[in-house]
């Protein structure tokens, strides 16, 4: 009996110390001084399209933390932006209008305790948002509509995209979202029946412009078959660096492995290009093209080698025989973007994911009708102008 009763004095003993051990730690100001700092002084206001630049003298007080500005935003929202005391600026931002607005400003030491406030007074410039708004334009496209429109701030937005059904406007889910000085962007898999839709553009503190209403109607579009796909060797085209690589390895359905590639030739450091034929006249809205993802150490990569940076797309109906532009007309000049903007070699899983459904470039419109198409290399992510495509897929209205 007295050994049963010590084991139980055991574990009671060490069931305290456990739950002693696992008392959860608090989080708390780095010192306990209860008096609070000097304020800010000396400030000065740069307003700004929806901000305002604050900048300020800091108190002297040996504890200082850092600064914080508390102000509303329109909408109600109270907003509050905290800047170290290694800083002597702070930016509030968010303002949808050009009224006036009180700030207050906040020292704040390490006890986290708050100096008085001072107040100032900001009066921002227009949103961004106005100026995309008033620049925007949105026609048909191929399976949907095109939106062109100048950013020259580089605000990031969202341009909203609601369609009539059953007479209430609902949102599409096809929203763009950018910071492009120059957006043009389209939307796809819209059927091709007059629509009515509702338009507006917000930033990210849910300001919003006022709404653009139109009635526009899609363009037929359609995949082109591959199975006419077929490689046209003209005279000036370029040729492939090895023979396990083709021209038609970029319709095999193969968008990844080696060698189910079109790889041209790295020693040619001028402009080169490769032809095929889409094997009927097509009016060509698009083309998908999957660049060959590099083997690195860090995995497979996109943007790198000769994967197509700065390149153009030719159309033909007849192309002439001795390989020269005549009879060719330019379908579009484009530039392939990494959404990250990371440097060459550096890639994230939403640039690998991007590159790796394919990206479209979209062509445009013409009335004429074309077979053969030309792409035309004039840059690729190394540097030279070497291609290295896996894989492609063309678009467009045979009817």
């Amino acid at each position: 009996m007295k050994k049963n009763r010590l084991t139980l004095y055991t574990l009671l003993f060490g069931l305290t110390v456990i739950f002693a051990g696992c008392k959860q730690d608090k989080l708390e100001p780095l010192e306990t001084s209860t008096n609070p700092p000097g304020t800010v002084s000396n400030v000065v206001v740069e307003n700004g399209a929806g901000f305002a630049k604050l900048s300020y003298v800091l108190p002297t007080d040996k504890n200082l933390l850092y600064v914080k500005a508390v102000y509303s935003l329109a909408n109600g929202r109270v907003m509050e932006v905290k800047s170290s005391y290694y800083n002597s600026t702070l930016t509030v931002e968010g303002f949808g209008d050009t009224n006036t607005h009180e700030v207050k400003l906040y020292a704040v030491n390490r006890s986290e305790v708050p100096s008085a406030a001072v107040s100032v007074s900001v009066k921002p410039l227009e949103n961004p948002i106005w100026d995309v708004y008033r620049s925007l334009k949105v026609i048909p496209d191929f399976g949907g509509l095109k939106f062109t429109a100048a950013n020259l701030l580089k605000a990031d937005l969202s341009i909203e995209i609601m369609k009539q059904d059953n007479g209430k406007y609902q949102p599409t889910a096809k929203n763009i979202y950018t910071s492009a000085a120059d957006i043009n962007q389209s939307v796809r898999g819209l059927d091709t029946i007059a629509q009515k839709f509702a338009i507006t553009i917000r930033d990210r503190w849910l300001n919003y412009t006022d709404t653009l209403y139109t009635t526009l109607k899609p363009l037929y579009e359609t995949a082109i078959p591959k199975s006419g796909y077929r490689a046209v060797n003209l005279p000036t085209d370029v040729g492939q660096e090895y023979s396990g690589t083709g021209i038609d390895k970029m319709w095999d359905k193969d968008i990844i492995n080696w060698p189910n590639i079109s790889l041209t030739k790295p020693g040619v450091l001028t402009p080169q290009w490769v032809t095929f034929d889409i094997g009927k006249l097509v009016n060509l809205s698009r083309i998908v093209i999957w660049g060959y993802p590099e083997y690195l150490n860090s995995g497979r990569a996109y943007y790198y080698g000769g994967n197509l940076k700065d390149f153009e797309v030719w159309g033909s109906d007849n192309p002439p025989s001795d390989g020269s532009f005549n009879n060719w007309v330019k379908l579009g000049t484009f530039t392939t973007v990494k959404p990250s903007g990371s440097a060459y070699g550096i890639q994230t899983s939403e640039d690998y994911n991007y590159a790796n459904a394919g990206i479209s470039y979209s062509f445009d419109i013409k009335s004429q009708k074309f077979r053969y198409i030309r792409i035309k290399s004039i840059k690729n992510f190394q540097g030279s102008t070497f291609m290295s495509v896996a894989e492609l897929q063309v678009y467009g209205d045979p009817r």
